[in-house]
């Protein structure tokens, strides 16, 4: 049924200019706004992830968006410069002083970050 369809994913924010503002200009990423309001992130490869309004907006406790990347300590530091604090985690997903889960071959390399709305979101090493 849903074979060929263009799914798409969503999540909420409470401040639109705040998520505008992070996900075009912090991370770089082609952000369009609607008539409604809601915000459009345009993904390499066409993808779509609509991010909209939610006055009584609850950060989720998951990560909702990943971005694989070649360098994660490379991306952690750049995104470090650009004033992100990245999470610390103890055991069993004990992070390093930088934030990054090192996956030694359990895994990839991963580190969590937070945007405006408190949501969690991860750059980890391409598989």
């Amino acid at each position: 049924m849903f074979k060929n369809t263009k799914a798409f994913s969503g999540f909420s924010v409470n401040d639109m200019q705040k998520a505008k503002d992070f996900y075009q200009d912090v991370l770089g990423l082609e952000v369009s706004e609607n008539q409604m309001g809601f915000l459009t992130l345009h993904i390499s490869g066409g993808g779509k992830i609509i991010i909209y309004p939610k006055p009584n907006h609850v950060p989720a406790t998951f990560t909702i968006l990943n971005f694989p990347v070649s360098d994660v300590e490379k991306a952690v530091d750049e995104l470090i410069s650009k004033g992100i604090t990245f999470e610390q985690y103890g055991a069993p997903m004990k992070t390093d002083e930088k934030g990054i889960l090192r996956g030694d071959g359990r895994g990839p390399d991963i580190a969590w970050f937070k945007d405006p709305a408190g949501n969690i979101l991860s750059v980890l090493r391409e598989s």
